[in-house]
């Protein structure tokens, strides 16, 4: 009698799981339709394993390529960032220049008055040693 009340149990506990499997399977259709339907234990963990040796490079893909077509292949790739760096034309760049240098010059006129004025102030409270 008990065997028959845990067959009882899990077979409503097989229903609640294909219930919840077919709401999953919805949404796995969408994106992986060759992908095993999993009810836990270990089919789990050999997945994770097949998914992280897929993913992982063999010392074979990355000992193929030699020191120079590396180096080749980085001046390509900075050749192809420089085409997309918009250049700014003499005009502009003339005009950038003069905003930086009166800026630089506001600046430096700035921290050189206060300055000027902190010294004094250090020389009023402190006295004059001369």
């Amino acid at each position: 009698m008990a065997e028959s009340k845990r067959r009882g149990e899990d077979a409503g506990d097989e229903r609640q799981r294909e219930d919840a499997v077919v709401d999953d399977v919805a949404d796995d259709d969408a994106t992986d339709a060759e992908e095993p339907v999993t009810r836990g234990g270990t089919a789990t963990r050999a997945r994770a394993r097949a998914e992280s040796a897929d993913g992982r490079k063999t010392r074979k893909d990355t000992d193929r390529v030699g020191l120079f077509a590396r180096i080749a292949r980085f001046f390509r790739e900075v050749v192809a960032e420089l085409r997309k760096v918009i250049w700014p034309t003499r005009k502009e760049l003339l005009t950038y220049t003069a905003v930086v240098v009166t800026f630089v010059a506001v600046m430096l006129t700035i921290v050189g008055l206060l300055d000027f004025a902190f010294a004094k102030g250090v020389l009023w409270v402190f006295g004059n040693p001369s």
